[in-house]
């Protein structure tokens, strides 16, 4: 799962090679840290979304307080994809 997540996070960057007019695409990874945050944010959704749905089954009625973890969760891992591709 971190190399996908790291594939996802990597910039292009156009650099020149040599001295002449080539130009060709370079990778630069992304922080460590930032994959792993990303890493653990998933899982923690993951998980959020099966207490849910356990919630659902065995009490028959929907949990407000774990939505909201879930819909904090997903909006930080979206903030986190389009802050680190500007």
């Amino acid at each position: 799962m971190r190399s996908w997540i790291r594939r996802v996070l990597s910039r292009q960057k156009l650099a020149r090679q040599g001295t002449g007019r080539a130009i060709r695409m370079k990778e630069i990874p992304p922080n460590e840290k930032l994959v792993l945050l990303v890493q653990f944010s998933m899982v923690s959704v993951g998980v959020l979304t099966a207490l849910e749905i356990a919630h659902l089954a065995f009490l028959g009625s929907w949990n407000s307080e774990i939505f909201a973890g879930i819909t904090g969760l997903i909006g930080t891992i979206t903030g986190l994809f389009i802050g680190a591709k500007t």
